[in-house]
């Protein structure tokens, strides 16, 4: 079985950090572009951040740049995202997703082949 496993998801008050993890199984990440996405209720999943082979690129969506990072472990078959500042328009289940063999369009989900289950964020008060 090919699998993404999200962590580190979480209830935090607004400002302060969270960070995620995502482990795949199954299948080796060195090649493949990386991707964070959210899905908040009631609301379209939306691209967030993501990372090339071996992190030579990185992008991020407006709405958390500056707060958050991504980076990649290849090592350890994992992609994390670290959050902070957080702030309560940042609660959603957030997803990691893996393109195999990169090239493609950051913020499309459907040019990613693989899905975790997604880990719930929430940020209140």
């Amino acid at each position: 079985q090919l699998q993404l496993v999200e962590s580190g998801g979480g209830l935090v008050q607004p400002g302060g950090s969270l960070r995620l993890s995502c482990a795949a199984s199954g299948f080796t990440l060195d090649y493949d572009t990386l991707g964070w996405f959210r899905q908040a209720p009631g609301k379209e999943r939306e691209g967030v951040s993501c990372i090339s082979s071996f992190g030579g690129r990185t992008n991020y969506a407006d709405s958390v740049k500056g707060r958050f990072t991504i980076s990649r472990d290849n090592a350890k078959n994992t992609v994390y995202l670290q959050m902070n500042s957080l702030k309560p328009e940042d609660t959603a289940v957030y997803y990691c997703a893996a393109a195999l063999f990169g090239g493609v369009k950051c913020y499309k989900p459907q040019e990613y082949d693989y899905w975790g289950q997604g880990t719930q964020v929430t940020v209140s008060s």
